[in-house]
């Protein structure tokens, strides 16, 4: 009987791809879809279409199914993150042998995937939660790729998954094993979350020079097409430009004609809430995730645009440079942030995630690809115990170059009432960071002044805490400390 060296569930956009990408490495792939109503032949109608005349197996049950592929057995899911994951790993174990490797490549919860590479393990099988960025079409020609799970199935899936994954400029697989538990998921969500904030940013850039400098599409589209051939140089800039150029079939703008309201899946608010979690400052990326909750208040928006008047603004004082260097500075904030939150989540989960590795496989296939992201690999590989990416000396560098756009950008949007959430983020952030005497003693005082929290004094060793009796009327009790 034939086997194949890799099975392949869930036929969708992204699976039926990433079969083809595996297939075209030299791989032979076992598939199966799961029949639900309306999917029925889904497995007949690609085998007898694009994968006609190819190295596939189609079956049509799960035992059909995991007996066609080699052992040790590597099957990848690509269904729906959630319940659905779980449901079809119960339907695989009664078939499965030990060794066998079960990959999701769905865009799970980080804590979801920790559980399950337990619960596999107990088993005696291995689990791989991967991140998988580039949409369809870098699922068909090279997405990249975040695995992490079972470290010893990294050794057995290695060669089919570097095989699929695009390649950096200088030959390097953009798949590089992330750690344990579910290390690869969080990588993937921190990458989703980073990707909100990139289109957050240039949606702002966009209004700024649609509403104040008056270009029209086809004068912004020649903008962003120059920003990407210099710093701004990505993905997300350059499609920007097609979508601004992209007329509808009666000739005007198709952007025109889309509503304002933003969608979402998910993976950013997870990334908002773990931060949260873990107490860590991730500003920029939690106001892009909230512009978008906004952005659905659509009755509300139409009801108070016609009760609040725009303000009177008067004559733009930023250039086009401005703008382009206020979206480069948000944009290295942004990415300072999500590597920040990779940097406190490895230390709470002892991940040990090498974040010169992430940067790199992050150079190709994925949706914020950029050439910024040679210089963030370059600057952990110098020293990987970055702190924070906004010390690294070629980055402070450009960030006090650009700084004076990014605020004279971010004043102009509040004097004239456009709203720039995630680039007022950046520079809070900046401005919070570089603060070395903030107004945080203030609180500390309200709170020991209504509930004894206490505080700590300047002129005493850190971790010694003091309670005032504010009023002449307390007493020495203090409340207990904790931190959530």
């Amino acid at each position: 009987m034939k086997t194949s060296n890799v099975g392949l569930i869930g036929l969708a956009v992204m699976g039926e791809n990433l079969a083809l990408n595996m297939e075209s490495k030299g791989f032979t792939v076992s598939v199966f879809n799961r029949n639900f109503p309306g999917e029925e032949g889904v497995v007949d109608r690609f085998i007898n279409g694009r994968a006609k005349g190819k190295n596939f197996i189609g079956t049509h049950s799960i035992d059909e199914f995991v007996n066609s592929i080699a052992k040790p057995r590597k099957i990848m899911m690509m269904v729906k993150a959630g319940s659905p994951v779980d449901e079809l790993i119960e339907q695989l174990i009664p078939y499965l042998s030990p060794g066998d490797v079960v990959i999701d490549g769905g865009n799970s919860d980080f804590p979801d995937t920790e559980r399950r590479v337990k619960y596999l393990e107990s088993k005696g099988f291995y689990f791989v939660g991967s991140g998988v960025s580039g949409g369809e079409e870098g699922a068909l020609n090279g997405p990249s790729i975040m695995p992490g799970g079972a470290v010893d199935a990294w050794p057995l899936v290695k060669d089919v998954l570097q095989g699929i994954a695009a390649k950096a400029d200088d030959g390097a697989p953009c798949c590089q094993w992330m750690g344990k538990g579910g290390a690869g998921h969080f990588v993937k969500m921190v990458h989703n979350g980073i990707e909100y904030g990139d289109m957050q940013l240039i949606t702002e850039a966009y209004a700024v020079l649609k509403h104040r400098k008056g270009l029209d599409n086809d004068a912004l589209a020649g903008v962003f097409e120059k920003w990407n051939k210099g710093d701004l140089d990505s993905f997300l800039v350059e499609i920007t430009a097609a979508i601004l150029r992209y007329r509808d079939e009666d000739g005007t703008h198709l952007l025109d004609k889309i509503r304002d309201v933003a969608g979402q899946k998910g993976t950013g608010k997870w990334s908002a809430i773990t931060a949260l979690n873990e107490n860590d400052p991730l500003t920029l990326i939690t106001e892009a995730v909230y512009a978008r909750l906004l952005s659905a208040l659509a009755d509300e928006r139409k009801k108070a645009s016609s009760i609040y008047a725009a303000p009177t603004a008067n004559d733009s004082l930023i250039t086009e440079t401005d703008v382009e260097q206020a979206l480069y500075a948000a944009k290295l904030i942004s990415y300072a942030q999500g590597f920040s939150l990779m940097s406190r989540a490895s230390a709470h989960y002892e991940w040990e995630l090498d974040y010169g590795s992430i940067a790199s496989i992050w150079r190709k296939g994925c949706i914020i690809r950029s050439a910024f992201l040679n210089k963030i690999t370059e600057a952990y590989r110098k020293n990987p115990s970055l702190e924070n990416l906004l010390f690294d000396a070629f980055f402070q560098g450009k960030i006090e170059a650009a700084m004076p756009s990014l605020r004279k950008v971010v004043a102009e949007g509040a004097l004239s009432g456009i709203a720039l959430p995630s680039m007022s983020a950046a520079l809070s952030y900046f401005d919070g960071l570089r603060t070395l005497h903030s107004a945080a003693n203030l609180i500390q005082a309200q709170r020991d002044y209504f509930g004894a929290h206490t505080y700590e004094r300047v002129d005493s060793e850190p971790g010694k805490f003091f309670h005032t009796d504010w009023t002449g009327k307390g007493g020495k009790t203090v409340s207990g400390t904790y931190n959530v």
